[in-house]
């Protein structure tokens, strides 16, 4: 029994391994209800300082209906920028009630330029440039995930 239990143990922290470094071993999945219908997205949780700091810098690409949620636990300004990140992304501001307050689209890689969420957010999510246009997503849609209240 203890041999079965230290190779379960071993398996589990070899599959840890396996998802490398900055890579969430469980995404999660996130929905936006736009005028064009609702669209699913499978997300990293980023809701640590050190998870949030790192965010999606140094990957070199992000696959279409994948992103990062980041999660600040309570609605607060927050300002991003795309120091160290090699892919444009766009990003979606949005409150504690799940809507989106603002938007910025296609942002520029490796810029230090401040984007600001244009009042208090409880998350952002980063998408691959042109989801937001492509799907019509648009301040005032519902975005459904459990970190967000539904108010």
């Amino acid at each position: 029994m203890r041999i079965v239990r230290l190779f379960a143990a071993l398996v589990m922290g070899l599959m840890a391994l396996a998802t490398g470094p900055g890579y969430a071993a469980d995404p999660h999945t996130l929905e936006i209800a736009s005028k064009t219908g609702v669209h699913v997205f499978s997300v990293e949780i980023a809701d640590t300082d050190a998870a949030r700091a790192k965010g999606l810098m140094f990957r070199k690409e992000l696959p279409e209906g994948q992103g990062m949620l980041f999660d600040f636990k309570q609605d607060q300004d927050v300002a991003f920028w795309m120091e160290n990140t090699y892919i444009p992304l766009d990003m979606i501001f949005i409150r504690g009630d799940g809507r989106i307050l603002n938007i910025a689209e296609n942002t520029t890689p490796l810029s230090t330029r401040q984007i600001p969420s244009a009042g208090p957010v409880r998350g952002v999510l980063e998408v691959i440039a042109g989801t937001v246009r492509k799907y019509g997503i648009a301040p005032g849609d519902r975005v459904a995930n459990p970190i967000f209240s539904g108010r």
